[in-house]
């Protein structure tokens, strides 16, 4: 199953009393600031979450799977994903259950 940004609006709305509107506007306004930072290849660190990092990809070799051929594949930024330590070990826990 996957989270929605329409469920994550409704669970703020269900738990906290604010209305709908107000808790678009706030998530809105969460993902505007973590694309902004992003955007400008800064590190996005949630304690007890994990962190988001820009990598840059440099150019390399490639080839086409269709016929064959090779390209060169321009270089890149890339966002990457590491789990805090907090929130692996409660993966971990939930797996042995």
């Amino acid at each position: 199953m996957t989270l929605t940004k329409k469920e994550i609006i409704e669970d703020i709305y269900a738990k906290t009393g604010l209305d709908k509107k107000t808790a678009s506007e706030g998530v809105e306004t969460f993902f505007a600031v973590i694309k902004s930072n992003l955007s400008k290849c800064e590190d996005v660190n949630f304690s007890g979450f994990g962190k988001f990092h820009v990598r840059e990809k440099r150019a390399r070799r490639g080839r086409n799977p269709k016929t064959g051929e090779e390209i060169t594949v321009s270089p890149r930024r890339a966002i990457t994903f590491s789990l805090s330590t907090a929130l692996r070990a409660k993966l971990d826990d939930s797996d042995e259950k």
